[in-house]
């Protein structure tokens, strides 16, 4: 039990770690996305008011129709224009800086003219074919290879602004790596420090605990001495005064608290660190057989069917004596809250490597009961049906224990409150 609180203190402080450290690389990022690329938005615009102020002058080859601003179009690698940096920037220095290419395309996508004036690394057919993609393409804005563009309509034609963006796509996909790498490392660092202070953050607990075991313990072993006495003493009046229904009821309370303290012993042993000590392989074929045969007696004393469908060859790695409480109690609770004429099965089998163990039972319980505390200590859906059956809510989280402490699950399933299903998975 305390291993189970350690690892969920565990999982519980990374979960929150690992949302909060996924909250702040995410908005790191897309902020510094957003900040550079309205940054990159804003120098596009100065080079299409560039563009609007400064139209192109019709060359020969932009009356045959072919890329170019002029008759000699610098290509990759020429040396930067003889009137210098691009006078349009907001920012003096940066026009030094600041690599574009422009494509003008009229209504039906053909590509009228490209002015590469201030670009090296693109030349005039791979203008074109950018043109033609972006054209084609839905976005006004967007990003393509190391180019963030901008489509805009100007006069009769469309012109597209291709800025070069390659040191702002860098500097984003290394603070992307640098993040995930920081946030790798953190978890790794976070997971070593509450693996290591997650004892001491549970030691509380564990000592409570601890001191309400000991308790159980001891009262459950003092309780047993009275009990005992009154039993005999029973027995002795008895003997004087038959068929007394006050000696018959103090009998009956007799056995009812003698099995709670038995139970809560049990359950106290289950929520040990190893409850189990005494592990072995044995078939549980066998140990579900022998369960079945006890509880079909009374099931048929009660006038309710009794199925099984028990498979050969399931065995088990655990402590038997630990699996036929648990059985007990499965077909105990079945006999005991099904209704008149019920309909009870159980069912052991193997699924996908893994054992089923599942008792099924027709009831009529009204009001349905809350699957998820089933198997709480103590809990009963009805107070007066549990007095009337001897329920006492403790066997349930007896073999909630049981399953938990050989690695398995326990499940409860009642749609309506007219049949109930418990499944335990090993």
């Amino acid at each position: 039990m305390l291993k189970r609180m350690r690892y969920r203190v565990i999982i519980a402080a990374m979960a929150a770690f690992l949302a909060v450290i996924l909250m702040v690389a995410v908005l790191v990022n897309l902020i510094n996305y957003r900040v550079v690329t309205r940054s990159l938005d804003e120098t596009i615009s100065a080079i299409y008011e560039f563009e609007a102020e400064n139209p192109p002058m019709p060359g020969p080859e932009m009356n045959n129709g072919q890329p170019g601003s002029g008759a000699n179009p610098p290509g990759p690698g020429t040396q930067a224009p003889p009137d210098g940096p691009f006078r349009g920037s907001p920012d003096a220095e940066a026009g030094y800086m600041t690599r574009f290419f422009i494509a003008r395309l009229d209504g039906e996508g053909n590509v009228l003219s490209t002015s590469l004036d201030f670009v090296a690394s693109v030349d005039a057919s791979g203008a074109k074919q950018l043109a033609e993609q972006v054209y084609s393409g839905k976005k006004d804005r967007g990003y393509i290879k190391e180019f963030r563009f901008a489509k805009e309509e100007l006069r009769d034609t469309t012109v597209i602004i291709f800025l070069n963006s390659m040191r702002e796509l860098r500097f984003m996909h290394t603070l992307r790596s640098l993040t995930i790498a920081v946030s790798v490392v953190s978890l790794l660092l976070v997971f070593v420090l509450v693996v290591l202070f997650s004892n001491r953050a549970i030691r509380p607990i564990a000592n409570n605990i601890s001191r309400q075991k000991q308790f159980i313990t001891d009262a459950s072993h003092e309780l047993k001495t009275p009990l005992t006495s009154i039993s005999t003493s029973l027995d002795v009046l008895s003997m004087e005064h038959e068929d007394d229904e006050w000696i018959d009821n103090i009998r009956k309370q007799t056995g009812r608290m003698s099995k709670l303290v038995s139970e809560l012993v049990q359950l106290s042993r289950l929520d040990e660190d190893n409850p189990l000590p005494d592990k072995e392989h044995f078939s549980l074929s066998s140990a579900a057989w022998e369960t079945a045969e006890i509880f079909e007696a009374q099931a048929k004393a009660s006038e309710k069917k009794f199925s099984v469908n028990i498979k050969d060859d399931v065995n088990l790695y655990g402590d038997k004596a630990a699996i036929h409480q648990m059985l007990s109690v499965l077909l105990d609770n079945a006999i005991r809250y099904s209704d008149a004429n019920a309909d009870i099965r159980f069912s052991v089998y193997k699924k996908k490597n893994k054992t089923v163990i599942e008792v099924f039972n027709t009831c009529d319980l009204n009001p349905v009961p809350d699957t998820e505390k089933l198997f709480d200590r103590f809990y009963r859906p009805d107070a007066s049906r549990s007095t009337q059956t001897g329920g006492n809510g403790v066997g349930l989280a007896i073999a909630k224990a049981a399953a938990e402490a050989h690695g398995g699950t326990i499940s409860a399933y009642c749609p309506s409150g007219k049949t109930m299903t418990i499944k335990v998975i090993i």
